[in-house]
Formats: C-alpha cells, structure tokens, sequence
C-alpha cells in the first residue's frame, strides 16, 4: 500500500489513475509519494518515507532537486504534456502584439459615445502588422518550441531555431549555432527553455544589441531567462517594440509596451489533465515496477513490465562505473541475479535495477568502501 499526498489540486483525470494499492493522505510526513503543480517545497522537511515528489508540469524550480537525491527521492515532472496549451498561448501572444490588441481592447473599452464615429476616426492609431512573412526566432526547441515552429511556419512565418542539443526532425526549421547571428534576422523572438544556471539572465543587453530593430519578444518559459533592466532599456530606445510575457514581476508593471499574461500558459482543462495523468502514471511506474522515465535528479533506467518474482532498485553516488560496482557487490553477497541495467548523471548520481532469481527476505546490506556509496535500497516483490 503506498501513501500519496497532493500539495496542489491535482486534476481527477491524474487521482482517477491511482488504483486501490494507493491511499490519499493529508499527512504528508506519511506518504511516500507526493503530487505538486506549484506550491514552493525548498523549505519543507521530508520525512524518511518519502520516494517519490511528481510535478504535475514540466518546471521543477518549486523543487530542491539537490537535496531530494541527496535523500534517494526521485524528481518527476511531465515534459510534453501541456505542450500543445502553452504553444497555443504563445500564437496568442504574437497576434496581441501584431496587431496591438491589448491597447485596443482598453481604448475601446472607455468609449462612452459616439461610438461608431469615435471608432473611424481612432482605430489607425493602433494599426499593426501581418506574421504572414515575418521571420519568429525560437530559443529552444524542444516539444513546446517544435510545436509552435510547426504551427507559425503554417501561418506563413519563416522559422530560424537556436538549441546546441537539437536534432533536426525535418520541421523546416533554419538552426543557427550563433544566437546573435540568428537574432539579427528576426522579427519575432520566443523564449522555450528551462531556467537554469546557465541560462539565468541570458537574454541580455548583448543579445538585445544583436537583435534586429523593433523585435517582439515573448517569453513563456521562465522571467529569469531576461534580465528585467536591460529589457526595460530595449524598450525605451525602440531595439525591442514589444514584450508578451506570461511571468509578470514588479519590474514590469507599469512599463510601455510590455503585454502581462497572469502565467496562463498551462491553464487549461486539457493540459492540468495531462499532466496529472502523466505526473501518476510515472510514479506508479516507479513504485510498482522500479522504473524511471521522467526524472529530473535520477537517471533513465526502464527495464519494462515486472509480473513476479523481485527487483532491486538501487540508487548510487560517486561510482564511475555503477554497474559494475553493484555487480560485484550483489556477487559477494550470494546475492542471484539474472540481470542488471543502470545509468549514470554527470553529476555521479547513479540508478539501477537489478532482476534477482528467487525471493530475499533478509535486509541487503553492502559493507566495503564501494558500500558507502549505496544511497537507498529499495525491494519490489510480486
């Protein structure tokens, strides 16, 4: 029976896949799983029971991924499954800034009379401009960039994509590996990747110098990718014409051309299902056949389906070769094993699965040096 606690209102489409081997529980120094879309865990305490932490969305940075596989707690999240929501939000956002409707909108709404003459006479002030032609910039293509690159290039809009990890899929996508060389030919420019260390404050006063005059920029990926005050002076000189962004901070507020979205990039029915569905489904993976897919702290390691008998799931830090280790370790305590899979981050994190012949019912415990690197044990019997 395995205990599952929910910091967030997680979609019914997510719960409903939980069968009668899980119980909801509000203590969450009991479960061993949680469920969370947003709410900040950097300063909880995580009881011992804890296993699992599943993100119901594909950003982590509510999460202390450090500490979690410090303490062999495996990070999910649901890269893809609100991809289609966020892509449609971002056509969105190039529309309102081609065509300049959010100033419309609030002009139009303080008409008090006269309303069809008012309307002639004032509506050229707000006169914009087609996609159709225009060349859209997407820094980062993974499943949300690839998606809004495929829908834009059916609009007509040239597509120009920067990602050192791309792969070319035959989208019809012009990837440069010079940034600035490809931000000096867009019109548009998105923002679609992950807030990290190495791409905190990225977009800069240097790539706003490289970008063509009068860009639009949008960012539905995460504020810290944009330094706010070298932002604020693109727009004052005019390099940037515009900013639609779904992340509002108070460095923003009250700034010209600058479009605030109250971060609604994943807010829609469809998408809070998905990743509810996608979020459980991972972490009964996890818990019933020892399988990592998604995971933001451990590595991918999938050895299918488990019917009967026992697996092993083994987490590992500061080996170079974990496999190896394990199996000798697994050797010199008469341990049988019929197979052993694992993998390894940069970092040293290693996980491992390991398929035993016949049943253990004693504690494992590995002794030695190669011992002290052992994180967690974790038997799974059916």
């Amino acid at each position: 029976m395995y205990h599952i606690s929910t910091l967030n209102k997680i979609s019914p489409a997510g719960l409903n896949c939980l069968s009668a081997e899980y119980i909801i529980t509000e203590d969450v120094n009991k479960a061993d799983g949680i469920l969370v879309r947003s709410q900040d865990m950097h300063e909880m305490e995580f009881s011992c029971e804890l296993k699992a932490i599943a993100r119901a969305g594909a950003g982590v940075n509510n999460i202390p991924l450090d500490r979690c596989a410090e303490k062999g707690i495996v990070v999910f999240n649901t890269p893809g499954a609100n991809a289609n929501a966020v892509k449609e939000l971002v056509l969105c956002g190039l529309f309102l800034a081609a065509r300049n409707v959010p100033s419309a909108l609030t002009w139009a709404k303080g008409l008090t009379e006269d309303v069809s003459k008012q309307v002639e006479k004032g509506k050229s002030q707000f006169a914009g401009h087609e996609i159709m032609g225009k060349t859209l910039g997407i820094i980062g293509l993974g499943a949300i960039g690839r998606k809004v690159a495929s829908s834009a290039k059916a609009l007509g809009m040239e597509i120009a994509g920067y990602d050192p990890y791309y792969t070319s899929g035959g989208e019809g996508i012009s990837v440069y590996t010079d940034l600035k060389e490809m931000l000096a030919i867009c019109d548009f420019v998105t923002l679609h990747l992950p807030a990290t260390d190495s791409t905190k404050g990225m977009i800069n006063k240097e790539m706003f110098e490289a970008m063509k005059d009068g860009a639009v920029l949008l960012n539905f990926s995460r504020d810290k990718l944009v330094k706010d005050m070298d932002l604020a002076a693109a727009l004052e000189s005019g390099k940037v014409s515009q900013y639609v962004t779904d992340f509002p901070n108070d460095n923003l507020v009250g700034l010209d051309n600058v479009i605030l979205l109250p971060h609604l990039g994943a807010s829609t029915e469809e998408a809070e299902d998905n990743c509810a569905v996608m979020a459980v489904e991972q972490m009964r993976d996890y818990f019933e056949n020892g399988n990592i897919i998604n995971s933001v702290n451990f590595p991918r390691v999938n050895m299918g389906p488990f019917h009967s008998g026992c697996r092993l799931a083994v987490m590992m830090k500061n080996s170079n070769n974990p496999v190896i280790d394990l199996t000798y370790m697994l050797r010199d305590a008469e341990i049988p094993v019929t197979r052993v899979i694992g993998g390894r981050r940069d970092d040293g994190i290693s996980y491992l699965l390991v398929s035993v012949a016949g049943e253990l019912k004693d504690e494992i415990i590995f002794g030695g040096e190669k011992g002290a690197n052992i994180i967690s044990i974790r038997k799974i019997e059916k």
